[in-house]
């Protein structure tokens, strides 16, 4: 395995990394955004109310996104699995 061949790799691993985490995040900072502003114009202060939204995004982000973040997960595996025999000879 050359070096070159395994940092593309570990390339390859942090974009899916990336792919995979960053519509979670989004939806999360949205959400908190949002909430932030309605909390602020309204004078309620509960850090719970925050939290239940967030978790309702997330939630619900990964119910729309999951199908398509695992398949991208599990092809990405399996074309790495597939190619340990030309990454070690």
């Amino acid at each position: 395995m050359t070096p070159e061949m395994a940092l593309s790799q570990i390339s390859q691993g942090l974009q899916l990394a990336l792919l995979l985490g960053a519509p979670l995040l989004l939806a999360v900072l949205g959400t908190g955004v949002v909430v932030g502003i309605l909390q602020a114009a309204t004078s309620i202060n509960e850090p719970t109310v925050a939290f239940v939204c967030k978790v309702g995004a997330l939630v619900a982000t990964l119910a729309l996104t999951g199908h398509f973040l695992l398949g991208r997960l599990v092809s990405f595996t399996t074309e790495l699995f597939q190619q340990i025999p030309h990454l070690i000879g």
